[in-house]
């Protein structure tokens, strides 16, 4: 699957934004504004002022919307909560350069606020991988007790954990001692 450079980085805010909530991860991992300026740090959203206290709300109100397009049901429970998200962003393509990065789309309006300005972009992302036919490559982790949510950008479609190396391993060591105990 591939998306583009813009597409696949916001698809990885997708999953990190999703992951925050403290219904996945715990705790709220955007507790405050200095957490939701290391996110934006960390994801290099670019075109963002000064961050306030109503765009760390308006970002966690976001967060679930988009938890909800990984649980969608089906493919059009999906596409009507992707194109109400992409509605209410003020979605205003245009071509840019900045960074060094060549020419590519951003899909915001250049005045928005950050959870505009994500909404826009992981939007178009997750409307991106729909219209592809590849909803099913938005997931939710295969670990029994793990709500991690993924896009599986794998060739062949086989990514089932969120981290192989915690979940998938640690299912993989369970069901090898299973396998002992009843060899």
């Amino acid at each position: 699957m591939d998306l583009g450079h813009d597409t696949v980085y916001a698809l990885g805010t997708v999953v990190e934004l999703v992951n925050s909530s403290p219904e996945i991860a715990g705790d709220e991992a955007l507790s405050d504004l200095s957490a939701l300026g290391e996110l934006v740090r960390r994801r290099e959203v670019s075109d963002v002022g000064r961050l306030t206290h109503e765009d760390l709300l308006a970002v966690r109100v976001l967060r679930e919307r988009l938890r909800e397009i990984f649980a969608a049901a089906d493919e059009a429970s999906a596409v009507r909560l992707v194109n109400a998200l992409v509605a209410d962003a003020r979605t205003t393509p245009r071509l840019t350069d900045h960074d060094g990065w060549p020419l590519h789309m951003h899909y915001y309006a250049p005045d928005a606020r950050l959870a505009e300005h994500l909404s826009a972009d992981c939007g178009m992302a997750l409307a991106l991988v729909i219209a592809a036919g590849e909803r099913q490559r938005l997931a939710t982790c295969a670990a029994p007790d793990c709500e991690r949510v993924l896009v599986d950008q794998s060739r062949n479609r086989s990514k089932r954990y969120c981290d192989a190396r915690t979940c998938g391993n640690r299912l993989h060591v369970a069901a090898y001692r299973a396998r002992q105990r009843t060899g």
